[in-house]
């Protein structure tokens, strides 16, 4: 399909709409382009600075990157969780679509549907006041066409209210990715390894490990970049790799298991707190055992509930 073209009045790509978020575009010497007819809003540190009193914004992370400041990212799916991670003041939080794995009981991420998206998507906005929420546009809601595409993505940003949308992919969703900057919408890349790909990758393991792949996602990325994503995942790549990316391009790069030398890390929450069954990938530090607190919890419960000392009369009305 054609792609629209910008009218005399109307923004270009990567000048922001009103109401609706957009990627940061570089100015001179890489710097980021101000907004067409809005002020210029202060410098935010992405973690461990003042209070916040607005929302973190893709403007905010691309002057993080020519600060060389590192962020981290978490995924949430409901209000209440992403509402703990705001208040520790994680900056960007991913409504991704590992929920089908995490949360929905689905045995990968391909089942995972735009009504399910869309419902976690506009409980983790509910449950946040600062960070940047954005979602990812499930399998199947973005691969036909780049109509198809924006009409989900659209979704996402006025049912749910999230400030951008994530998509896999490199030379083959470009024109997705330009359509929808050019609609307003912020776009987050991802290469490497995407769970959505899985039964045509073969499994989930680490992608461009050779030269003739290394050198495909290197130019994806750059593509992704022209195209005007405003930052790119980077999945299950060697860290050499994924630190000549970080070097190259001037958005953000988004490492889970891509090595210490990209921009922001992010990690599954369910496998960094420790919820998660069984053995997780290698990239994965585990910061709390909470399935062991979980189900000491649930225990204890249960036995005060079969010896009968609960409720306590602390706990009934009178």
């Amino acid at each position: 399909m054609a792609l629209p073209q910008a009218q005399p009045g109307q923004p270009t790509p990567g000048q922001p709409t009103s109401g609706q978020p957009t990627s940061a575009q570089p100015g001179p010497e890489g710097s980021p382009a101000p907004s067409a007819g809005l002020p210029s809003a202060p410098q935010m540190t992405l973690y461990g600075g003042a209070p916040a009193t607005r929302r973190v914004t893709v403007r905010d992370l691309a002057a993080a990157k020519q600060r060389g400041d590192r962020w981290p990212m978490l995924t949430a799916y409901d209000a209440l969780t992403a509402g703990v991670f705001d208040e520790a003041g994680i900056p960007v939080i991913l409504v991704g679509d590992s929920a089908g794995n995490t949360h929905l009981g689905y045995e990968n991420t391909v089942p995972v549907t735009m009504d399910e998206m869309a419902m976690m998507a506009g409980a983790v906005v509910r449950g946040t006041r600062r960070a940047l929420v954005v979602a990812d546009l499930p399998f199947g809601a973005y691969q036909a066409s780049a109509r198809q595409a924006f009409d989900n993505a659209v979704r996402l940003v006025k049912e749910a209210g999230v400030g951008a949308v994530k998509l896999e992919g490199g030379e083959r969703v470009l024109p997705q990715v330009r359509l929808l900057v050019e609609a307003g919408i912020a776009v987050m890349g991802h290469l490497g390894l995407t769970p959505q790909s899985v039964h045509t990758l073969g499994g989930l393991r680490v992608q461009a490990r050779d030269e003739a792949a290394a050198a495909r996602l290197l130019r994806d990325a750059h593509a992704l970049q022209e195209a005007g994503a405003f930052s790119v995942v980077l999945e299950a790549v060697p860290a050499e790799l994924a630190a000549k990316v970080t070097a190259e391009l001037s958005v953000p790069t988004i490492g889970i298991g891509a090595g210490p030398d990209c921009d922001a890390q992010v990690l599954v929450w369910p496998d960094m707190a420790g919820l998660t069954p069984g053995r997780t990938p290698k990239f994965v530090k585990k910061y709390a055992d909470l399935r062991d607190v979980l189900g000491r919890a649930a225990r204890a419960f249960a036995d005060d509930v079969v010896a009968g000392s609960f409720p306590a009369a602390e706990h009934t009305y009178r």
